[in-house]
């Protein structure tokens, strides 16, 4: 008995120890033990020690000075960025010049006939639909605007993402080196590529192209690498085999191949294009987006709504003909689309013999009006005064107070290190060594540079958010996953929300909860949830049916199933919807600094409207690191048997 009561012992540990998350725990705990009373007699705790904090606002302001000052003269900028910027305001003004040359219904009735080459009769008539109703909310010539500067930005970011996409596909070396650039650029919101841009090309045009182009390739670039790298070795071997070169494998067969991946990636960088022309309005893109932030100024939905409209059905409808033609579905020859381009130009030629190129002013329907009664009487109704209820005044301010107040104060108040110990921790436990490693670097390089608190605030604000968008987009996504009649239901709404502009988002909120942090959250919610809600029913809708009819067999309720099968064979979607409620969540709480969210929000919209260099890029640069801390402790990471934990 002395034997076995003394070798009892012996096989818990090993047996705790065999399962990876609690060595990590364990290994954690040691390491911890360790560090922490190091921590705490060189510096004591609380926030950021000043001791670890490097001011860069000097040398950026610098910077900042120099190109002001340098911008009229210097050969630099007079032989290399002011070629560029020509280039990108004679091509705008080429592209704006044609559209309105062909009048609407040339513009129309070209765009109609592409769609149904692509896709068919439906979606041409949801496309001439779309552009008519444009020029019926009087946004024709906005709409214009908005459609030349993404003609030009988005055949721009092809052709950079498709560059960077072929470097990173034939190259091992260039994908390792251009995977943290892309990482960095799509992490970092939107709204942070604006400053640099601007103080090099200035407000106009050539800025909102470029910083649209900088936001938009990443996708292509990814999806172009992705394809080349799966191409079918089969495949290849057989092209090799008759003596193709390098160069002719490309062109006939790895490009061919990855057509599905191309597409994909023209269809992302489509959408992410629309959306920065929107952001872009604030350094004088002009067009649809222009009319929103003007709104946005205002408060006035009904402004806002009018030029909302177009920039949503823009968005589907692109989204739908580049998808279509990804899809492979209805593709015509070459004659027929020779005929379809033949019958654009006539129709555009007619409108113009008849003297009637513009839309007419006397087919206008004013909704700004209409619309703006509404929501007076919903402020009025709802904002406050709502009986056992309260109105959306009251419930913001209730969430600030009880949420959102309680969240920024713990975190500011927890010791700088146990933030660190618990980044890493959650890092470690979803990833490697590796990723637990990056994500403390990223939240450190925040107290380094100055911004512990305000990255703080922001974390608040995107924890509070995605707790929300979780809840929501969870139910509503297993809810669509069960029933196949709500998901159909859900589906248009979905498609209308993810299409949606980001900019968009914050003029119902701001009209029905006030300016501060609870709209942006609130506008934060909204956008995120589209993308948790599709992730999860599709994640759901992919189990295995012969685990599901298993468990049917065996009695299972439909809770059972859904909680003991689904959901953990679904684990890896719901993590990543996880993720992606986080990157979306982050692009979004920036924004709401125009709305009074604060924090590095506003610290980016303070640099971009003083021209502050210092200010803005500390602030971009600290979204970046806050991104990649919540990114890596949201992302599981694939790690081989043979390495280690």
């Amino acid at each position: 008995m002395a034997t076995v009561t003394a070798a009892a012992p012996r096989g818990v540990l090993p047996g705790l120890l065999r399962n990876r998350a609690a060595r990590k725990i364990v290994l954690v705990v040691i390491a911890a033990a360790v560090l922490v009373p190091l921590a705490e007699a060189r510096w004591a705790g609380g926030s950021w020690p000043g001791a670890l904090t490097v001011d860069v606002s000097k040398p950026l302001a610098g910077v900042g000075d120099w190109v002001i000052d340098n911008r009229d003269s210097h050969p630099l900028f007079l032989y290399f960025f002011g070629h560029i910027s020509n280039a990108v305001v004679l091509s705008v003004r080429a592209v704006y010049l044609t559209l309105l040359a062909g009048g609407w219904a040339g513009v129309t009735a070209l765009g109609a006939l592409v769609a149904w080459r692509v896709a068919g009769v439906r979606l041409a008539l949801g496309t001439a639909a779309a552009f008519l109703v444009c020029g019926v909310l009087g946004m024709w010539v906005p709409t214009m605007q908005t459609l030349a500067l993404m003609v030009v930005a988005v055949l721009a970011s092809v052709v950079v993402g498709v560059l960077l996409g072929l470097a990173a596909g034939l190259s091992d070396r260039l994908d390792r080196a251009l995977r943290p650039v892309l990482d960095t650029m799509q992490v970092l919101p939107a709204f942070a590529y604006l400053l640099p841009v601007v103080l090099v090309f200035g407000i106009g045009v050539p800025a909102a192209v470029l910083a649209t182009v900088v936001y938009a390739a990443p996708p292509m670039a990814r999806l172009t690498a992705l394809g080349l790298r799966g191409a079918d070795p089969e495949v290849l071997e057989a092209v090799e085999s008759l003596g193709a070169t390098g160069r002719q494998r490309l062109l006939t067969a790895r490009i061919p191949l990855a057509r599905k991946e191309l597409l994909l990636g023209l269809n992302q960088t489509i959408m992410m294009a629309l959306s920065m022309a929107v952001i872009a309005s604030v350094i004088g893109a002009g067009g649809l987006g222009d009319r929103v932030y003007q709104a946005l100024a205002s408060v006035d939905v009904g402004a806002a709504l009018a030029a909302g409209i177009p920039i949503v059905l823009l968005a589907v409808v692109l989204d739908r003909v580049t998808a279509a033609a990804g899809a492979g579905e209805q593709h015509g020859g070459a004659v027929r689309w020779a005929y379809a381009g033949a019958a654009g130009v006539a129709v555009a030629l007619a409108a113009r013999l008849l003297g009637r190129p513009d839309w007419p002013a006397s087919w206008t329907l004013d909704m700004a009006g209409p619309v703006d009664r509404a929501v007076d009487w919903m402020t009025a109704h709802l904002y406050s005064g709502v009986p056992y209820l309260g109105g959306t005044a009251d419930w913001a301010g209730r969430f600030t107070t009880w949420v959102l107040d309680p969240l920024r104060d713990g975190l500011q108040w927890l010791p700088w290190w146990s933030v660190l110990l618990i980044v890493a921790t959650l890092a470690w436990l979803i990833g490697t060594w590796r990723t637990a490693l990056t994500a403390v670097l990223a939240m450190a390089a925040t107290g380094v540079l100055g911004v512990w608190k305000p990255s703080l605030d922001t974390l608040s604000q995107v924890l509070a958010a995605v707790a929300v968008t979780l809840v929501l987009g969870f139910a509503a996504g297993v809810a669509a996953a069960r029933s196949d009649r709500f998901a159909r239901a859900l589906r248009p709404v979905l498609d209308v929300f993810q299409t949606l502009p980001q900019f968009v988002y914050l003029i119902p909120v701001v009209a029905l909860f006030g300016v501060g942090r609870a709209p942006a959250v609130a506008a934060a919610v909204v956008y995120a949830l589209p993308a948790v809600v599709r992730i999860t029913a599709q994640g759901l809708r992919q189990v295995d049916p012969a685990a599901l009819e298993s468990a049917r067999s065996l009695g299972a309720t439909g809770r059972q199933q859904l909680w003991q099968v689904q959901l953990p064979l679904a684990r890896r979607s719901l993590l990543l919807a996880v993720n992606q409620g986080v990157v979306l969540v982050l692009a979004v709480v920036i924004i709401g600094g125009l709305v009074g969210g604060g924090a590095l929000g506003y610290d980016v919209v303070f640099g971009l409207a003083q021209g502050d260099l210092a200010t803005g890029l500390v602030a971009g640069a600290a979204i970046v690191c806050l991104g990649l801390v919540l990114d890596r402790v949201t992302q599981p990471t694939e790690r081989r048997a043979t390495k280690g934990a």
